[in-house]
Order: C-alpha cells, then structure tokens, then sequence
C-alpha cells in the first residue's frame, strides 16, 4: 500500500508544485474554469500518474478517480476563491488530493499498517514533550509574565499571535537540541534571537522592557531545556534504549 501511495503522491508533487507555472495559478485565479491552463495542469497530472504507474491497465479506475476528482477540487477551489481565506483553500484543497491519493491506494492494495503503533510507550512520551513545549509552555509563561505589566508596541504593530508562535517554534527547535545533545546550537539560537530583538532593546529607555525579554526568553529556554532533560531520561525506561549522539 506505501509504494502505490507513494508513487501517486510523487505524481501530485510533480504535477501541482514542480511542474505548474506561477503565471498557469494566476490565469486560473484570474478566469477560473474558462482558463484552459486548469485543462493543461489537469492533462500534466495524468500523464504523470500513467508514468508512475508505468500504464499499467490495471489501475485504470483508479487512474480515471483521481484524475476526475482533481479537477473537481481544483474547480471548487476556485469556485471558493473570495469566499474562504487563501491559506485555508490551498490546505483544505491539498489534504482532499491527499486522502483521494491515500483513498486508490487502499481500494487497490487495502491496509498493512499496523496502528497499535501510535499508542507505542515512546510515541506517547514525544507526544507528551512536544505539547509541554508548545501549549503549556506558553500557558505557563503567560501566568507568570502577567506578574508584570511592561508598556511595548501596540497590538497593531505586530503580526496577531507572533510571539505565541515564535516561543513555541523555538522551545521546539532547543528541545530538538537538547535531544541531539547539540548544546552549542542552543547559544546560536539564543544569539540570533538576540540580535533580531536588539532594536527592543535598544530602544527601551527605562530598563522595564529589557528586563522583561531576557526573562521571558530564559523563562521559555529553560522550560524547554527541562522538558528535553526529562524526556532523555525516560525514553531508556520505556525502551531500554539510551539516546547517545
């Protein structure tokens, strides 16, 4: 099932990333199902998908399926243009071509994955390490910053959520440190970090807001560091394999 899978999904990558031009999106944006480049990336598909399925009768049906339901999808996401955000169509558009993909694949081969998997001790911990540094990391460390209350820019001078996610991808990425035991990489994240926030720093005039980035930056570093620590000397117990890089 993962090689048929795989091999219609290299089909997917090829036809809707490497081989359609910028100016082929923006013509089918412009005049939606009139423009005959929606047809051109249509027939790309197909060709690719008998290559990869080196035209192999077999899977005629599904060959038919897949091409049919692309340009159906395709042809509703353009329909939806204007109606739902961008960012939203192109994801919900990409999953849809996914699960058809996943879909043929299973129809043609059925199922040999064994889910028990997910529930694996391991898996379990990782899950568990990567929420702690992601969603409560950031709850905790509103509880505690909200112990002080430092006047900075106002809301409209910054991305929505930005600081949310910037802590959460950088509690992830010291995480990932800790755990490839590559403590160096941490002091280059803290460093670039301090340099892309020195124009804050610089221009606080009392020492309010400095004070306020460099405990918040320590405060979320640190959880991160634990949480690594942590998940490094539980993993051996759950499967008797001690991590060594």
């Amino acid at each position: 099932m993962i090689t048929l899978f795989l091999k219609l999904l290299l089909a997917h990558l090829l036809g809707d990333f490497v081989l359609q031009p910028t100016s082929w999106v923006r013509d089918k944006k412009r005049r939606k199902s009139s423009s005959p480049f929606l047809y051109w990336h249509i027939a790309i598909h197909a060709i690719l998908l008998a290559i990869t399925l080196q035209f192999d009768t077999y899977y005629w049906l599904g060959f038919l399926f897949i091409v049919i339901s692309h340009y159906l999808i395709d042809w509703l996401k353009l329909e939806l243009q204007g109606k739902w955000q961008e960012g939203y169509l192109f994801f919900a558009d990409q999953v849809a071509h996914v699960l058809v993909l996943l879909l043929v694949a299973v129809l043609y081969t059925g199922t040999d994955i064994n889910w028990s998997f997910l529930f694996a001790p391991e898996l379990l911990l990782l899950a568990c390490a990567v929420i702690m540094v992601t969603y409560t990391a950031s709850i905790i460390m509103r509880v505690i910053m909200d112990n002080w209350k430092v006047k900075d820019d106002s809301a409209e001078d910054s991305l929505a959520k930005a600081g949310k996610y910037i802590g959460m991808i950088e509690r992830l990425l010291v995480f990932l440190f800790v755990v490839l035991n590559q403590w160096s990489a941490i002091g280059f994240l803290i460093a670039a970090k301090s340099i892309l926030r020195f124009s804050d720093l610089s221009k606080a005039k009392d020492r309010k807001l400095t004070e306020y980035i460099i405990i918040g930056t320590l405060l979320s570093i640190t959880m991160a560091i634990v949480t690594g620590l942590a998940y490094k000397y539980m993993l051996p117990y759950l499967t008797g394999i001690k991590l060594v890089f």
